[in-house]
C-alpha cells in the first residue's frame, strides 16, 4: 500500500504490460498505464469496469487505449511482412515501430544514400588509377589533364550519369569550334576520353553507352604530310660545316637518330652502358621509353661514326650523346636545317572539322627531332629493306603505322621509273615490228 497526495493509502498499482508473440518472437510493451492488481480481470485482460487508476484514469480510457495499442501490434507486423516479403521483424525493430506509432520516439530519418561521386572526381579517379597500372609518362599525364581542362570549360556540371551520345557530339563540336583543335588532335583525344567512359562503365561509375554508339569520322586524318630528309638531304646536313657548335651537336643527335630510328626520348636517356660497340656486328640494347619494348638495333657506319665523335667527352649520367631539351632541341633543329639550305617547300594540309588549312612552308619549318625517326624508315624502305625488318628496329608493332612510309616509297618508286622515259629522248609512240616478226 502506498499513501495518495492526501495522505490516505492506496493499493500499490503495478504497469500494464502487453505481451506479443510472433514468429517465435516475444516481447513485453509498456501501454502507458497503471492499476491496481485487484481491479484487473485476468479473464478478459481489461480493467474492471468502474475502476480508476491513482491518475482518476477511468476503466473505459484504459480499456479503450489497449484496444486501440492491439490494433496498432496488428497493424505493424501486418505491414511488416508486405512490405519485406513476408520476413518477420525483430524484437528490437518491433518494438521501435511500436513506440514509433505511440509517439514516444521520432522517427528516424533512413541514412541518405552515399552521393555518388561527381563528373569529375571520377575522372580524378581514372588518370589516378590508370597513371600507375599503364606507367604513364608524363606527356600522356599532360594529355588527360587537357581533355580535363576542356571537359570543365566546356560544361562544368556536367553529369556523368545521364552522359549521352549528344553529350558527346556536343563535346567534339566545342573541340572544334571553339578549342580550334586540329581533327588529328581531336580524333586522338576522343579516343582517349572514350577509354574513360569505358573504365567508368566497368567500375559501376557510368551505365550509358555513349562510347559505344558515338562514332565520328574525321575529315583528313591521313593527310598529314610526313617530314623527313632525303639520303641527299641527309647526307648533306650530315657533312655541313657549323660556325655554331650548339648547332653543331643538335645535328649529330639528329642524324643519330636517322641513323638508328630512335624517337627523342630514346636518344635522351641512351647510355654508354647500353652500347656494344665491341661486338660483331656493333649493336645497341635499348628498352623505349613509350613503349617499354626492348630493342636489339645494330649500329651502321654514320651512326658509329657519331658515337665516336663523343667517345671521350663526359656528359651527366654517362649519357652518349649530348643531347638537350627537346623543345630547345627543335628551336636549334629549325636553325640548323635553315642555314645548311633545307629550303624545299612543304605542302602543310590539316582540317579543323570540315574546313581544309593549307600552308607551304620551307622544310626547315617543318622539322621536328621526330623527323629523324621519319627519315630512317623511309630511307631504309627506298634501300629496300623489307618492312618486316625495319619495324625489329623501330618497334612498329603491326603495319598500320608504317603504312604512310611505304606509300612514300611507292610514290618514290614511280617517280624514279619516269626517268627512263628521258633518258634517250622522247619515247615513240609506237615501237618499230623487227623485220624477223613479220608474216
Amino acid at each position: 500500500m502506498k499513501p495518495n497526495n492526501k495522505g490516505q493509502a492506496i493499493p500499490e498499482e503495478v504497469a500494464i504490460r502487453l505481451r506479443v508473440s510472433w514468429a517465435g518472437l516475444r516481447c513485453d510493451l509498456r501501454s502507458g498505464y497503471v492499476i491496481a492488481p485487484a481491479k484487473w480481470d485476468a479473464v478478459n485482460s481489461c480493467v474492471k469496469l468502474g475502476s480508476k487508476n491513482s491518475y482518476r484514469q477511468t476503466a473505459g480510457e484504459i480499456n479503450r487505449a489497449l484496444i486501440r495499442q492491439a490494433s496498432i501490434i496488428e497493424e505493424i507486423l501486418t505491414r511488416y511482412e508486405l512490405e519485406h516479403s513476408g520476413k518477420a521483424p525483430t524484437v528490437a525493430e518491433f518494438k521501435a515501430l511500436f513506440d514509433l506509432a505511440e509517439g514516444r520516439a521520432k522517427e528516424t530519418p533512413a541514412e541518405e544514400a552515399p552521393k555518388a561521386p561527381g563528373f569529375f572526381e571520377v575522372f580524378d579517379k581514372f588518370t589516378a588509377e590508370l597513371s600507375i597500372t599503364n606507367n604513364w609518362t608524363k606527356v600522356t599525364a599532360q594529355k588527360y589533364q587537357s581533355i580535363k581542362n576542356h571537359l570543365m570549360t566546356w560544361r562544368a556540371d556536367v553529369s556523368l550519369a545521364d552522359f549521352s551520345k549528344t553529350d558527346f557530339a556536343s563535346f567534339v563540336e566545342y573541340l572544334q569550334n571553339t578549342a580550334k583543335l586540329l581533327n588529328t588532335t581531336i580524333a586522338h583525344r576522343v579516343a582517349m576520353f572514350r577509354g574513360f567512359l569505358r573504365w567508368a562503365a566497368v567500375n559501376g561509375y557510368y551505365s550509358g553507352q555513349a562510347a559505344e554508339n558515338f562514332k565520328p569520322r574525321f575529315k583528313g586524318l591521313d593527310c598529314k604530310e610526313v617530314i623527313f630528309l632525303t639520303w641527299e638531304e641527309l647526307q648533306h646536313f650530315l657533312n655541313y660545316n657549323f660556325k655554331s657548335s650548339s648547332l653543331s651537336m643538335v645535328r649529330d643527335v639528329f642524324c643519330f637518330s636517322c641513323f638508328t630510328s630512335l624517337r627523342y626520348s630514346d636518344v635522351y636517356k641512351l647510355r654508354r652502358s647500353d652500347l656494344h660497340l665491341d661486338a660483331k656486328p656493333p649493336y645497341m640494347t635499348v628498352v623505349t621509353k613509350k613503349t617499354t619494348d626492348r630493342l636489339h638495333i645494330e649500329l651502321n657506319k654514320y651512326a658509329l661514326a657519331i658515337l665516336e665523335k663523343y667517345a671521350k667527352v663526359g656528359f651527366p649520367d654517362d649519357k652518349a650523346l649530348p643531347v638537350i631539351s627537346n623543345q630547345k632541341m627543335n628551336s636549334y633543329l629549325h636553325d640548323a636545317a635553315k642555314e645548311c639550305g633545307l629550303d624545299e617547300p612543304v605542302r602543310l594540309v590539316a582540317y579543323n572539322g570540315n574546313m581544309r588549312q593549307e600552308r607551304v612552308v620551307p622544310k626547315y619549318q617543318a622539322i621536328t627531332t621526330h623527323a629523324g625517326r621519319r627519315t630512317f624508315v623511309v630511307n631504309a624502305l627506298r634501300l629496300g629493306i623489307p618492312p618486316s625488318v625495319v619495324m625489329e628496329w623501330t618497334g612498329h608493332s603491326d603495319y598500320k603505322a608504317m603504312k604512310p612510309y611505304i606509300k612514300i616509297v611507292d610514290e618514290s618508286k614511280a617517280v624514279n621509273m619516269r626517268r627512263f622515259n628521258n633518258v634517250f629522248g622522247d619515247v615513240p609512240e609506237k615501237i618499230p615490228e623487227n623485220d624477223d616478226n613479220k608474216q
